[in-house]
């Protein structure tokens, strides 16, 4: 049985009112195997761990995903919660990151399943698509006190069909976008007076999705397309003309042309870019209407950004460009160099599904009925934000790192969160002696050596 410290076992408490008294005592234990379980992550790898691989009705443990009855969207109201008391203060805004990603899956009975282009196998001039189910996630961008990186913390994940998928099952399909905008008013409806700002990637800077944001006054910071239609405020009407108030002035060159531009006055300035360096940047912003057919223009300030790039391997100096847009339209006069910086931390939510692929088995699962599919990937990247949490209860200030003499670490990653995690609860287990003879428990020298570090330093 694994006796956690009482703070643990507070925290988990917190989410006992989303399941029966009987089911939480099983969530509980799969969180657990989840946590500690190397290689798959499946349940009976969770209770083989736990050391329950000879209970006779495991079962019972396979029901919780595919047959229990509980709400994976109150879990991650009640996470996110967690979240906010633990790492954002009071009063300030709330960074929410957006993306995509997929999870190769394949098989028969994998009916969300698709054909998805793979970002990580694909190129610029290559494209790979893969078989497998795309999920949408929100994390939350907060500071950790043991690295100087922020973190993206999972707390709400829903699948993306594709449009195929939605067709032999016979619903309506719901594009990404949609699906942004349906978790923006879930979370305006939990929390009507906190001030979100929502990153995201090229992919969802849609006239839509703006509207939807400015709607529920959350701040969307995305790409924008050089070749985007830009236009004027709409002028005053003239009292002798009749008809309807035209929505839009005059066209205004796109953000490509504007590069070419000689007269344009580009401003200077030092960016904390991608891997914490610093990136000497030029850039230039305006308000204006965006406007594509069929849809009313929004309000927008765009940034347009120029900047030198050189060729880790050749040494080559490029010239880069990139545009991005802000649509506050309560505060319009944000700084350039606020958005940019924000947009630049989105690439956190990127380390984090690469670090929930590496250590907590992502695409390693294999349920197959619809409801367990639906709720397996979602608890394990809520686990990884989780898991972060015990380290903030259990190292609140500094946190040991794991040194090795060809790498030296200045900051903690996931894996020394992880590591923490998984050594206090190695320690709270509690072990029974074997009836047959003398028990004999062999332990590596240096998952030893490492226990006693996280025990000494824990004391």
């Amino acid at each position: 049985m694994l006796t956690p410290s009482p703070d643990i076992i507070q925290l988990l408490a917190a989410f006992a009112p989303a399941f029966t008294q009987p089911t939480f005592r099983k969530v509980q234990m799969l969180i657990y195997g989840a946590i500690l379980a190397p290689g798959k992550r499946t349940v009976t790898a969770a209770l083989r761990v736990l050391g329950q691989e000879h209970t006779p009705n495991f079962g019972k443990y396979h029901r919780v995903l595919n047959q229990a009855r509980w709400s994976p969207l109150q879990l991650s109201r009640i996470l996110l919660g967690l979240l906010l008391r633990a790492f954002v203060p009071h009063g300030t805004k709330i960074i929410v990151l957006v993306d995509e990603t997929l999870e190769r899956r394949a098989g028969k009975k994998i009916v969300y399943k698709g054909w998805f282009r793979d970002a990580v196998r694909s190129t610029t001039h290559k494209v790979v698509t893969t078989l497998g189910i795309r999920w949408l996630c929100l994390c939350l961008l907060v500071s950790v006190p043991w690295s100087q990186r922020a973190w993206a913390l999972p707390f709400l994940v829903v699948p993306v069909l594709s449009e195929k998928t939605c067709q032999k099952r016979k619903k309506p399909h719901r594009s990404g976008v949609w699906w942004t905008a349906y978790l923006l008013k879930k979370l305006r409806t939990w929390y009507p007076d906190l001030d979100f700002v929502l990153v995201g990637d090229g992919g969802f800077a849609a006239i839509a999705l703006v509207a939807a944001c400015q709607a529920l006054h959350v701040t969307l910071i995305s790409r924008l397309r050089l070749d985007a239609k830009l236009f004027d405020f709409a002028g005053s009407q003239p009292a002798s003309k009749r008809g309807p108030k035209p929505k839009k002035g005059d066209r205004q060159p796109n953000l490509a042309a504007r590069l070419l531009d000689p007269q344009m006055r580009w401003q200077k300035t030092l960016l904390c870019w991608y891997g914490g360096e610093e990136k000497a940047v030029e850039y230039v912003s305006e308000v204006c209407l965006w406007y594509t057919e069929g849809q009313d223009p929004v309000p927008i300030r765009w940034v347009l950004v120029r900047y030198e790039e050189t060729h880790p391997r050749t040494g080559k100096v490029t010239q880069k460009a990139g545009a991005f847009l802000c649509s506050d339209t309560t505060d319009l006069t944000l700084p350039a160099e606020q958005i940019l910086a924000w947009y630049v931390g989105r690439w956190n939510i990127e380390v984090t599904f690469e670090e929930v692929r590496a250590h907590l088995g992502l695409e390693t699962q294999r349920q197959w009925s619809v409801r367990a599919i639906e709720r397996t990937t979602p608890c394990l990247l809520g686990i990884f934000s989780l898991v972060v949490l015990m380290g903030k209860v259990l190292h609140p200030e500094t946190l040991p790192l794991a040194q090795c003499g060809w790498y030296h670490k200045d900051e903690a990653t996931f894996s020394d969160v992880l590591g923490a995690v998984r050594g206090h609860l190695w320690g709270a287990m509690q072990y029974t002696e074997s009836a047959c003879g003398a028990p004999l428990c062999l332990i590596p020298q240096a998952i030893w050596q490492r226990l006693q570090q996280v025990a000494c330093y824990a004391a």
